[in-house]
């Protein structure tokens, strides 16, 4: 973990995976150290890499303001990870992993605009929609992408993954958020922070870095949808998992698992650090306070982490999230090759790669997508080396099969 100091601000170079991508999220990071609601320092984790105004992989604590583009468009977006008590040596057999990630993808909507045919119904959600029909952001189209969405993966990163853990026994893992309903909330309110910012004439290092007041109406509004954006995030989570286990038992019958961890990364809330209660803004990061359990995904190919927070005040309690990018998607399914991308994949059962939809070549061939390949992240063992000083590794996982969005 590294940070930018706020009130003498300076670089502190980190081990360079990749030399742009670095320097522009360090430039993000100075950005964040100059902000005006920004409290004492910016920490950026060590799988830090370039987002929308503010890093992906940074943790930053505000007094008495909220910043929208510093917790992402993907509220709540987070991992849940359980351990059954099926021996690893059980799971093997690529025809029965292949059997397994079959019936989840039959279960499982996955994949970007795949949802549930019908509307689910979930209590947390039937008063609360009615009442957002009175904000900005919303629409019979949100309301009804709200309920199809409930339980389903999306796409992008977001994976469903059957690991084996080196105590020995298979771990079930996922990764998903708020899907449609959180994306929609952040733009809105970065649009509203906009507004204010240039209302009041105020100065910000960049305007990806606008800004509410949380006693403002459209403060409080933020905080309200944010919160309700981190339940159904982990209400989407919580259903995922149920039915994955239901998958896992169905093959695997007398399978026991014990209760699951559902975490956020991507969220602000207030919180009690240097003798101030703040508003800790996480994008990309997990809290790791002193004995949190937390889960740090490594990419679809290489190992990932359950680990122990050890509470460390210079990252306001946090750590890593993930791996990390080292290539974005459009960069990564350029340069990679099929043949390297599959060599990495060697022992997993995954599906194949499909064709990249976001940029079109002049040439007619095939383009496909590489961006959530091996190659295109960090790597993870190095990032968990770089932050012992917030978190303890409990156990680590190894991909065996893999369902990704």
């Amino acid at each position: 973990m590294e940070w930018i100091k706020k009130e003498d601000k300076y670089r502190v170079p980190i081990k360079s995976w990749c030399k742009d991508m670095e320097e522009i999220a360090m430039g993000q990071a100075e950005d964040l150290a100059m902000h005006p609601c920004v409290f004492k320092h910016v920490a950026i984790m060590p799988d830090c890499h370039p987002g929308y105004g503010m890093p992906i992989g940074g943790v930053i604590a505000c007094k008495d303001a909220v910043i929208p583009n510093a917790v992402g468009v993907d509220i709540g977006c987070g991992m849940g990870a359980v351990k059954t008590d099926i021996p690893v040596s059980e799971v093997l057999d690529k025809s029965l992993l292949r059997e397994i990630t079959g019936r989840i993808k039959e279960l499982i909507p996955h994949g970007e605009g795949m949802s549930h045919k019908k509307e689910q119904v979930w209590r947390g959600m039937g008063r609360k929609i009615e009442e957002f029909s009175k904000r900005g952001w919303f629409s019979e189209h949100v309301r009804t992408l709200a309920k199809k969405n409930l339980g389903s993966l999306g796409g992008g990163n977001h994976f469903i993954e059957i690991q084996a853990g080196d105590d020995d026994l298979v771990w079930l893992m996922i990764h998903s958020g708020s899907r449609h309903i959180g994306n929609k909330i952040a733009q809105f309110y970065h649009r509203a922070a906009l507004n204010f910012v240039e209302k009041w004439n105020l100065q910000i290092p960049v305007k990806d870095l606008a800004f509410l007041p949380v006693d403002s109406t459209d403060g409080q509004d933020y905080i309200e949808d944010m919160n309700f954006a981190l339940l159904y995030a982990e209400e989407n989570r919580r259903r995922i998992m149920s039915n994955f286990i239901k998958t896992f038992s169905s093959v695997f019958t007398k399978a026991c698992s014990e209760k699951p961890v559902n975490i956020h990364h991507n969220y602000a809330a207030i919180e009690s650090h240097f003798g101030e209660n703040l508003w800790i803004h996480r994008k990309g990061a997990t809290s790791a306070k002193k004995g949190e359990i937390g889960i740090i995904p490594g990419s679809m190919g290489t190992p990932s982490y359950i680990v122990e927070g050890l509470g460390n005040p210079d990252s306001f309690t946090s750590c890593s999230h993930g791996a990390g990018r080292v290539l974005g998607r459009k960069q990564a399914s350029r340069v990679l090759t099929m043949e390297e991308c599959d060599l990495a994949m060697d022992g997993i059962v995954y599906d194949r790669w499909s064709k990249y939809k976001g940029w079109k070549r002049k040439k007619k061939k095939a383009v496909f997508d590489f961006g959530e390949a091996p190659q295109a992240y960090k790597n993870i063992d190095d990032v968990i080396n770089a932050e012992l000083d917030l978190i303890k590794p409990i156990v680590k996982l190894r991909p065996l099969g893999v369902v990704k969005g």
